[in-house]
């Protein structure tokens, strides 16, 4: 099968013809992929930022946001039959230990994050299991939903952590609304009662925030320091995480989802203003199944572009140089 291979840091993926994964554990489930999600941690990944962290063996696959048809199943699956449109959650827990029994599977400690540290979905099959699985409502197809995998789950599990700080009369400030961004803006729409407010320098992003139902758009923080009961950071970087810190009020949340660069604050700043600094991660299972009865009732959408698989560096130029709105899709 044809795969988005890294071969060495530094350097663009190739397509490469590799063997096809197989079935092999009771609870395996076999994914035709119909769309692959590209993230900006598909970039990071190239320029060798996870190599430490994930310490995967090159060459691999990479690609962690996926959707498709289910394939071929273990013999102890049933949650799922061949033929399924489904979407997997990023990472193939164990179910065992601690953190999953809790539900927060994301914690796992046997975990494999496939697309990071193993084989990932930019190929035209992915083995995964049971456990990863989430079956698709009628009228939703692979290629409609496969970055809400984890832009879509990382946005909403970053609101859902957030919603008991956003009573009514509140103001949420979204820093950045690109691929993260635009699913979170339509998170805290359906979910809260606050006031979003966007910032975000490019119009096209601040135009398709508006089209969302965003209260208010800016194109810089200046006018809006000390504001946000809760700011949601979809950058993380390149001086967006000290404009973030500078937009909280006292007593506030600054969450920082995007990443990248550096938290520099002065402990004296944070206890004399309360405010909290929180870091958010990809979301749980359930929180993904969560997204999906909100993709189904049309409150969360994706604003994408599709490209062949073939195509994985051109969307990566497009990604890199801001040409990208909203969310690439590589449809093998």
């Amino acid at each position: 099968m044809k795969a988005v291979r890294v071969h060495s840091y530094g350097k663009r993926p190739s397509i490469d013809e590799v063997p096809e994964p197989v079935i092999s554990g009771p609870l395996d489930v076999l994914v035709q992929v119909g769309a692959a999600g590209l993230c900006r941690t598909d970039l990071h990944i190239i320029e060798g930022q996870w190599a430490e962290k994930s310490g995967v063996q090159l060459p691999y696959t990479i690609g962690h946001e996926n959707a498709g048809w289910v394939r071929e199943i273990g013999s102890a699956v049933t949650n799922v039959a061949v033929g399924d449109a489904v979407i997997l959650h990023p990472l193939v827990t164990c179910g065992l230990c601690r953190p999953c029994r809790s539900g927060d599977d994301v914690h796992c400690e046997n975990s494999r994050f496939p697309g990071i540290d193993s084989d990932g979905g930019m190929a035209e099959l992915l083995l995964t299991t049971a456990r990863s699985v989430v079956k698709l409502a009628g009228g939703l197809e692979p290629a409609a939903v496969a970055a809400l995998a984890d832009a879509g789950l990382t946005a909403y599990h970053a609101v859902r952590k957030a919603v008991p700080l956003l009573y009514p009369g509140t103001t949420c400030v979204v820093i950045g609304a690109g691929g993260l961004g635009h699913i979170g803006v339509q998170c805290l729409l359906a979910m809260t009662a606050t006031r979003v407010v966007v910032v975000d320098p490019n119009p096209a992003a601040r135009a398709l925030a508006q089209e969302l139902g965003a209260h208010e758009v800016f194109d810089s923080t200046a006018d809006l320091h000390d504001s946000a009961h809760v700011v949601l950071d979809f950058v993380g970087e390149q001086g967006a995480e000290k404009e973030g810190l500078a937009v909280t009020r006292r007593a506030g949340s600054y969450f920082v989802i995007g990443y990248g660069g550096t938290i520099d604050i002065p402990t004296i700043d944070l206890i004399s203003t309360e405010r909290n600094i929180v870091g958010n991660l990809v979301g749980s299972y359930n929180d993904l199944d969560e997204l999906m009865t909100l993709a189904a009732q049309g409150k969360v959408t994706l604003h994408t572009r599709q490209y062949p698989l073939a195509a994985v560096n051109e969307a990566m130029d497009d990604l890199e140089a801001g040409r990208l709105q909203g969310r690439g899709i590589l449809v093998p």
